[in-house]
């Protein structure tokens, strides 16, 4: 019976040394760990002499995992004295080309490429920030344009976004507003009961939700709702090269595809604020009566004593404001969508990203410029 163990001897000839294949080197051979141990070993001590040639003529089976090995060995280079058939150097030749390029080294650390690097970041958020204030001013000429000629405008899509944007965000950003306030409440129950000033839980959730975090979590809702959306239906629209057609027929992107976005979040934006802010207070007064008793027609009773209308006046306007800007960032990303959907997908999550960190940050300034409204 045939010897089938894959094995490798040194013998030599009037030409040389050479390397001596025997037997199956196939996946089922190699695949047995004895084997391959003997194998490793064998080429180990064969070593990579240049002048050595290799005979395979003798091998009865050689497959990819055979061919791979021995071209590891050769350090992806073929031997100058080697035996072979025209098959087993069809194998190794199609294993070499599949043979992928070494990783190039790392070059070391440098502070200058650490500055370039930096560099190029400030020029792209620059060149962010350029369109995005080009965005803000064609918004401003094309809603000129609709106060001079209002019957040419787009209202159909107007009312559409209004529908799609503010009425179907109604149920989630009540859920969540109402959830907040029974967290509130109850934490604040905790604290308050332990200096016996339970009547104060009015005061607080009432400045903290009208104030902050009813606007807060309605801009925040709304951007990674909507925000993502306007990107994506405007980035679907550069794959398909519909925004290319619509620039052929001279319509213009910002008065048809801008302008009615933002108008839409700037009308829905404060009346979603409120809806969340009225659920928020609604959960923080169940959440006081069952904790601490205050019924609600306390509740109701002490609130307009405790904030004034300021606050309210500052949370409307403040959100007109996010919902501006929302559809703003939704559109800037969605204009420079590349024709492809990985960019597609890169500019929704950059644009969710972007309208939350605005929210925060819009937030803040208003925190600090109107810090003296409403008390």
């Amino acid at each position: 019976m045939t010897d089938t163990t894959p094995r490798l001897t040194i013998t030599s000839d009037d030409q040389g040394a050479w390397a001596l294949l025997q037997g199956r080197w196939g996946a089922a051979e190699l695949g047995q760990r004895k084997h391959w141990q003997a194998l490793q070993k064998a080429l180990k001590a064969c070593g990579a002499n240049p002048a050595q040639g290799w005979d395979l003529q003798g091998l009865q089976w050689l497959d990819h995992v055979g061919a791979q090995l021995l071209w590891n060995h050769w350090q992806h280079a073929w031997p100058q004295n080697l035996r072979l058939t025209d098959g087993q150097r069809a194998m190794l030749t199609r294993v070499a080309s599949f043979q992928q390029a070494p990783a190039p080294a790392r070059k070391p650390w440098c502070w200058m490429d650490q500055v370039n690097q930096l560099g190029l970041l400030v020029l792209h958020s620059l060149d962010h920030l350029l369109h995005l204030v080009e965005l803000v001013g064609q918004l401003a000429l094309d809603f000129g344009s609709l106060l001079r000629n209002p019957r040419k405008g787009p209202w159909r899509d107007f009312s559409g976004h209004l529908y799609s944007m503010g009425a179907t965000a109604l149920p989630i950003t009540a859920l969540v507003g109402f959830l907040i306030g029974v967290v509130l409440a109850y934490l604040m129950a905790l604290q308050l009961r332990q200096f016996g000033a339970e009547a104060f839980i009015v005061n607080i959730l009432g400045i903290s939700l009208i104030r902050e975090l009813g606007p807060l979590l309605a801009a925040i809702l709304v951007a990674g709702r909507s925000g993502s959306a306007i990107t994506a239906q405007i980035g679907v629209m550069r794959v398909t090269e519909e925004l290319d057609a619509m620039q052929v027929m001279g319509i213009r992107h910002g008065f048809r595809l801008v302008m009615p976005r933002a108008m839409a979040l700037a009308v829905a934006m404060p009346l979603i604020s409120l809806w969340t802010t009225l659920a928020a207070l609604g959960g923080g007064m169940l959440a006081a009566d069952l904790t601490m008793g205050i019924s609600a027609g306390y509740f109701w009773q002490t609130l307009p004593d405790a904030v004034e209308v300021g606050n309210l006046v500052l949370a409307m306007s403040k959100s007109v404001v996010f919902g501006i800007f929302i559809a703003l960032i939704g559109c800037h990303w969605g204009l420079r969508v590349q024709p492809n959907t990985q960019s597609l997908g890169e500019g929704t999550t950059a644009s969710v990203v972007s309208s939350i960190t605005m929210v925060i940050i819009v937030d803040a300034i208003f925190a600090i410029a109107f810090k003296d409204v409403g008390f």
